[in-house]
């Protein structure tokens, strides 16, 4: 074989090694992508059904209830167009409270409510996950209405 022919085939193998290794990259990378959506986003069918993603917005106030088991909550997430039911089991943040900014991870239940699997909260006074004030800063625009 020649010179020329077994560059050729190392050429050929290197390339297709990186075609597979690009793959399983993206591919690996596009299982644990999360999506942002806003309750409007939602309540208008933009957000997965079958797939985990984020939620935010605020707290509304009075919607926040326990449950008798003593470990499962309810409660409300506004982005003042919409409302979004969201349904967690767990221990939330000592940071969360009516009121403030919220975002819950997890899937979209068929009756409509937010099934959360993890809830985050904000750390300090003047702290919102982007996604969120954007969403609210957005959805504050179209309806005229503002928050604190």
């Amino acid at each position: 074989m020649k010179a020329r022919h077994k560059r050729l085939i190392l050429v050929a193998a290197s390339l297709s090694l990186l075609a597979l290794a690009s793959f399983f990259i993206l591919n690996a990378f596009q299982k644990n992508l999360v999506f942002f959506f806003t309750p409007t986003q939602i309540s208008a069918g933009e957000a997965p059904l079958k797939q985990s993603f984020r939620v935010g917005g605020m707290v509304e106030n009075g919607s926040l209830q326990r449950l008798d088991d003593g470990v499962t909550v309810r409660f409300l997430v506004t982005d003042t167009r919409n409302t979004l039911a969201v349904q967690y089991r767990g221990i939330l943040p000592d940071l969360f409270k009516e009121g403030k900014g919220v975002v819950a991870q997890g899937k979209l239940a068929q009756a409509g409510v937010f099934i959360a699997e993890q809830v985050l909260a904000k750390h300090d006074e003047n702290y919102m996950p982007p996604d969120a004030k954007y969403a609210i800063d957005k959805a504050q625009a179209r309806s005229g209405v503002s928050l604190p």
